[in-house]
């Protein structure tokens, strides 16, 4: 097997400008509506908007290489960092504040440039403990060793990509970096795709290459917009397509210089994260209509998280026990504080009842 980093050509990629073009056009015009869109925005729900979005792309861009991060820590973390005000924040732990800051300083300082220290404060960032889980890896450097990209049980693994030697890195990650950082030759957006591919094809780290992947790919998104506000998030979209993902990733990864086929891949699944954008603006507008019909009722501190909470998009069912771990309060005050938002028209009790009993939120 001639992986394309081992071919002379190596990386010298080319492309079908007319297989692209009607694609790019569509995409560019796409995202040019939604910005111009957002700007739009009263100030509070630009920032809502962009906390939702920033808060998928953090915790699908983990869930991509199967890690789940605890999604009101990261928003709470995110929110911190921005100055949004969101009320009471959840305590972060240190891995989910690591990942928060190295993706926040990717498209936020998306004008600064990217060389080896500020990659390698990244990746320190997302491994406080230099450990990858149980294993000991070594953090803020390049890998020392050979990396290879396997899956399946011990034993019968399957190899389904290796990486430049460790003796190549320097020489790679100096190439890479000079080209990321220069005037765009290219379409901004194409030039995002081709960093993604180039710096997951070259796996500098021990871990952590395919987070770090597409947050390279985020800041020449941002780049391509001129704007450090997200209202769209790749990886959430590229999560929904894990499968594909990979899969295209290792066929580019094995064949030729040509890699049209990443690029359309790439711009179809940059269409679909812009879907998902109308979707977090819609249940934006949802929340600020919640608050304009109910903005006048006379709810304690547990009651306006909660809502928020459920405007939000609450993981399950709300019970009177998941209210009172949430909020730290007894049985009994959970269900005082939930049959006075029944009371109140915010809350509806499902139609299960005994030990199965449950609220939904309703939205006029």
């Amino acid at each position: 097997m001639t992986y394309i980093h081992e071919r002379d050509d190596w990386p010298d990629f080319i492309w079908d400008n007319a297989a692209l073009s009607s694609k790019l056009a569509a995409v560019r015009h796409r995202q040019g509506r939604l910005l111009g869109r957002m700007e739009g925005l009263g100030f509070d729900l630009r920032n809502e908007a962009m906390l939702r979005t920033l808060t998928s792309d953090v915790v699908k861009t983990s869930e991509i290489e199967g890690e789940s991060l605890n999604r009101n820590q990261v928003r709470s973390s995110i929110a911190q960092r921005l100055g949004i005000d969101i009320g009471a924040l959840a305590p972060a732990d240190r891995h989910v504040d690591g990942i928060v800051e190295m993706m926040l300083d990717a498209t936020q300082n998306y004008q600064k440039v990217l060389d080896p220290d500020r990659l390698f404060g990244w990746h320190a960032a997302m491994f406080p403990t230099g450990r990858s889980g149980m294993t000991k890896i070594t953090v803020g450097h390049w890998r020392p060793g050979p990396m290879q990209v396997v899956s399946g049980p011990y034993g019968r693994e399957r190899v389904h990509f290796e990486a430049p030697a460790a003796d190549r890195l320097d020489a790679e990650m100096d190439r890479f970096l000079k080209w990321l950082d220069r005037a765009p030759d290219t379409d901004p957006v194409i030039k995002a795709a081709i960093a993604h591919l180039w710096f997951v094809t070259i796996h500098p780290f021990e871990d952590g290459n395919g987070r770090i992947a597409r947050a390279i790919a985020d800041m020449a998104l941002t780049r391509s917009e001129d704007s450090s506000q997200r209202f769209y998030s790749m990886s959430t979209q590229i999560r929904a397509e894990r499968k594909v993902y990979y899969e295209i990733l290792e066929s580019t990864q094995k064949g030729g210089p040509d890699i049209t086929p990443w690029l359309i891949w790439f711009l179809d699944c940059l269409d679909r994260a812009f879907d998902g954008a109308e979707e977090i603006l819609a249940n934006v507008f949802k929340k600020a209509r919640f608050w304009e019909l109910h903005g006048d009722m006379t709810l304690n501190a547990r009651q306006r998280d909660m809502l928020n909470r459920l405007l939000d998009g609450f993981e399950g069912k709300l019970t009177t026990t998941k209210y009172a771990k949430i909020a730290k309060c007894s049985q009994d005050t959970a269900y005082r504080d939930i049959t006075g938002l029944i009371e109140m028209g915010t809350l509806t009790k499902n139609e299960a009842g005994g030990r199965s009993t449950s609220y939904s939120l309703v939205v006029g």
